[in-house]
């Protein structure tokens, strides 16, 4: 009986099947399909039908059952469709949320002649003249706002930390090769940079960055160099994501004080810029810094909802991601100095009306040895993040992220001090710092993006700080043309750094207790990119303002400050010949706390065509023009390494035109430049932007860049 029963179901089984061969398959499951059929893919209900197979063939050559896993070459949520179609690409990662900024490989002519990066952004910089120097941006609202180590923060153009860090993803082996150099051998400048990057998988990467930047010094103890390493490693997985880099930056500066009068570059002409007399030559001041960073950042993706073979990503997925970030960093700063007198040719003028000499001395303050100085300083944190960020949706959506973590910051900083003159040991200060955060971003649809962050230390070192940004920004379209309005808010409340607070060396010496600095800041943009248009606005309020006066002291001015940026860009473009504009337009109530410019412009006019009918090699010939109306213009401090806000001359009104012609043939970019083509020609002869330092005089440049791809 019962095996006439089985007999009887197996029977019903066999012929149910063949009456509905397609039940007797695997079906996808219904989210999946409709998130696969949204990004336009076939979606399989079931394989072949085994009825209509050819006579002879095997029916089970194929199992119908299996669904074949459909592969991207890149599946991690950090990157959309149209940044894995690119060959290679390269980003940035955040200090503290789970998020990365895409950024372009330039291997175009666009900036290829610029080749002081403190000159890419806006206007550019104020700097001391040469190439690897100390610069400080002429936008007020572009100087950094970060509290630690600011000894280093003048040479942040050039320097790689952990927000800056270059990533990239390659499907063939990259790496790009540049080098220029300009003026005699003795005394030139040169740009040697190198960097590598290959795919061990399409989701793991490493790449090496080194640059060598400097010059030998036109002008009399100018000698700098710049060198800076980026070792980087990233997996960018389904779930899983870790980036690593171990960054290493050595900069030796010497330093010469500036010239001992304006006249000695406006009102004279040497054979050589070596004969100009500088205020610290005979004095072999240097500074010499040294860093070393490394940072791990991992986060690992939960989803909230099931995720199938068709789902190539979890950025269409509601998720959870945890993540941890570790950081080491340390900075060292040496400064040393002789004791030497200068001598001022037009020091006075007697009672005839003619110049005579004087004697001067930079430092008039010797605390610890008469004769010599040998400051060392010492700078490390240790910092732990741990964040939690959840996806209510997907990554683009209405509330695309929230999250927020906690953090702790570990200080230690060592200096000489003088109850430490009979032992010869460095006193180390230890200081520790905890922090909550938080950040919420979205977008609807290509109509907006909006997000906002905020950070506050509740007590200890740093207590009571707070810091806020938000952000919005709408697309709209006009004639076909995006239109994007963005809008930034930030409140800041801030403490004053270790360094402007405690301080024991040879030459400055203090012990304050300053209050903690507020500012809130407003910024509206307009930009629309196929006019090569952008109009942005600044207005900021500062109080307790933290500033280095006349004398080089640490200064705080508790009265509030009133700042305003207008900030123009527009390109024009007639046929090959393109006119670029960029002018900057700025306002301080008070000139003696925060000086800036009036006005600020750079000016580019060249034309822009291929040599010949196929096409392979493309050509700009045109000149750059930099120009700043006068004012009381910050000058320099080697034994800090600060910018103070001087108020013996005005400086400005001076025009300077770099003439060049860039090339592109097939990979290789080749530039020729005569840099500051207007020397001895017209102009004012106060080619200062940083008051006492002189910019370069005229000097040929040449320099190559070659990328590879396999």
């Amino acid at each position: 009986m019962k095996r006439t029963l089985s007999i009887s179901i197996i029977v019903a089984v066999t012929l149910f099947c063949m009456l509905l061969p397609n039940m007797c398959y695997a079906q996808l499951d219904a989210a999946a399909i409709a998130r696969a059929q949204r990004r336009g893919e076939q979606v399989s209900l079931g394989g072949a039908n085994p009825f209509d197979q050819e006579q002879g063939q095997n029916p089970e050559q194929e199992d119908s059952t299996k669904i074949k896993r459909i592969r991207k070459p890149l599946e991690s949520y950090y990157f959309n469709d149209s940044i894995r179609a690119l060959k290679n690409f390269m980003w940035n990662v955040s200090r503290e949320m789970n998020d990365v900024t895409i950024l372009p490989i330039d291997t175009t002519l666009t900036n290829w002649r610029i080749d002081y990066p403190y000159q890419l952004k806006g206007v550019g910089d104020m700097a001391l003249g040469g190439l690897g120097q100390s610069s400080l941006p002429f936008n007020y609202f572009d100087r950094t706002q970060n509290p630690d180590f600011k000894f280093a923060q003048s040479y942040d153009a050039y320097t790689y930390r952990m927000e800056n860090a270059p990533f990239y993803n390659s499907k063939t082996p990259f790496m790009n090769f540049t080098f220029l150099e300009s003026g005699q051998k003795r005394f030139r400048e040169e740009h040697f940079e190198i960097t590598t990057a290959h795919n061990a998988s399409p989701t793991t990467s490493f790449n090496v960055s080194y640059k060598a930047r400097g010059t030998r010094g036109l002008y009399e103890w100018q000698r700098t160099t710049n060198h800076n390493l980026s070792v980087a490693f990233a997996h960018t997985g389904k779930r899983y994501s870790v980036h690593a880099a171990y960054l290493n930056n050595r900069i030796t500066q010497r330093e010469n004080g500036g010239v001992v009068g304006v006249w000695a570059v406006a009102d004279t002409t040497y054979e050589h810029p070596s004969g100009v007399p500088m205020k610290l030559a005979g004095a072999k001041a240097e500074n010499s810094y040294r860093n070393n960073s490394l940072f791990i950042k991992q986060a690992y993706a939960i989803p909230l909802q099931a995720v199938t073979d068709y789902d190539f990503s979890l950025a269409d997925l509601s998720s959870v991601y945890v993540g941890h970030i570790f950081e080491y960093n340390t900075w060292s700063k040496l400064y040393t100095d002789q004791f030497a007198e200068y001598t001022n040719e037009r020091g006075q003028i007697n009672e005839e009306g003619e110049y005579e000499p004087t004697k001067g001395i930079y430092y008039k303050d010797w605390y610890i040895s008469p004769s010599e100085s040998r400051d060392s300083i010492r700078e490390r944190v240790v910092s732990n993040r741990f964040f939690v960020e959840a996806q209510p949706w997907d990554r683009d959506g209405a509330v695309g992220r929230l999250g927020g973590g906690i953090g702790i910051d570990m200080y230690a900083y060592s200096q000489f001090k003088l109850e430490d003159y009979l032992s010869g040991d460095y006193g180390v200060d230890k200081k520790t710092a905890w922090y909550a955060y938080g950040a919420v971003s979205g977008k609807v649809k290509k109509l907006a993006e909006w997000g906002a962050n905020v950070k506050y230390y509740p007590a200890g070192y740093r207590g009571g700080d707070f810091n806020m940004n938000a952000h919005i920004a709408l697309t709209a379209k006009f004639r076909n043309n995006p239109v994007i309005l963005r809008g930034d808010f930030s409140q800041l409340r801030q403490s004053a750094s270790y360094w402007e607070e405690n301080l024991f060396s040879n030459h400055y010496v203090w012990f304050n207790s300053f209050d903690k600095e507020n500012e809130t800041r407003f910024k509206v943009s307009l930009e629309i990119p196929s006019w090569a248009l952008e109009v942005s606005a600044w207005q900021g309020v500062v109080s307790n303002k933290i500033y280095y006066d006349a004398n080089s002291m640490v200064a705080q001015q508790p009265d509030a400050i009133s700042l305003t940026s207008l900030y123009a860009r527009k390109d024009f473009r007639i046929g090959g010949l393109h006119l670029d504009h960029r002018v900057l337009l700025q306002w301080s109530t008070n000139q003696e706390v925060i000086p800036v410019p009036l006005c600020s412009a750079y000016l580019s006019y060249y034309y822009e065509f291929w040599v010949e009918q196929k096409k392979v090699l493309r050509m700009q010939i045109g000149i750059d023009g930099r120009y700043n109306t006068k004012y009381y213009a910050p000058s320099y401090n080697p034994a800090l390494a600060a910018f103070y806000n001087q108020r013996d001359w005005q400086l400005g009104n001076y025009p300077y035109l770099d003439a060049f012609i860039t090339a592109k043939w097939k990979r290789m970019r080749i530039f020729l430049k005569y840099q500051h083509a207007n020397f001895g020609l017209f102009g004012n002869g106060e080619y200062f932007t940083v008051a006492g330092y002189p910019l370069n005089p005229g000097m040929f440049k040449m320099g190559i860049s070659w990328s590879f791809y396999d």
